[in-house]
């Protein structure tokens, strides 16, 4: 099966990891969307909210959409890498060609310095989705471009709508909305 790893640390999963699947499926044409939730990013700090607790949300957003959620990189512990997740994948999953990796235009930026980035790219075709620029980066690194649409919604400027009090009840699903309020997600001050 053709198939396309999203990955993220989803703290929140919003509307725009959902319509990210969707475009996926629709233009590409991908028989198999694996929503794989990091453990602990290279890259990013998590903050607000347990494992378990981005797990349920995940769960929650996902349900009734033709997607896999994927663990493994929970089961791993320690540091998440993409590299060990596309073996992951390559090793358990049956396929039809190479895996495709989605990852927004804002950490492309920063391909070259992901742990083995150049076996990373031979394993997994590089899937770059517009999340910070309307245009195309230049890269020496093969890659291709998702003409996804631009939406402007990230899980940090919800986390800081939550702390905040200003409006985000829209930005995620309705699930997960509730999920955030009765667990008092996002409400401490960093």
């Amino acid at each position: 099966m053709r198939t396309v790893i999203i990955g993220g640390t989803f703290n929140p999963i919003h509307l725009g990891h959902l319509m990210l699947a969707e475009e996926v499926r629709v233009q590409e044409g991908f028989e198999r969307i694996v929503f794989v939730p990091s453990n602990k990013p290279a890259h990013k700090v998590v903050d607000g909210t347990t494992v378990d607790q981005r797990l349920a949300m995940l769960r929650l957003a996902v349900h009734g959409y033709d997607v896999i959620l994927e663990t493994c990189e929970l089961a791993r512990e320690g540091i998440s890498y993409s590299i060990d997740t596309v073996r992951y994948v390559l090793e358990h999953y049956s396929l039809t060609g190479r895996p495709s990796l989605v990852l927004g235009d804002d950490l492309f930026e920063s391909f070259a310095t992901w742990k083995d980035a150049g076996e990373l790219s031979q394993l997994a075709e590089l899937l770059v989705a517009h999340r910070k620029y309307p245009h195309n980066l230049t890269s020496t690194w093969p890659h291709r471009y998702l003409e996804n649409k631009l939406i402007d919604v990230s899980s940090t400027e919800i986390r800081e709508r939550v702390r905040q009090g200003k409006a985000w009840k829209a930005l995620v699903p309705p699930a997960v909305a509730d999920y955030i309020e009765s667990h008092h997600l996002y409400r401490e001050t960093l």
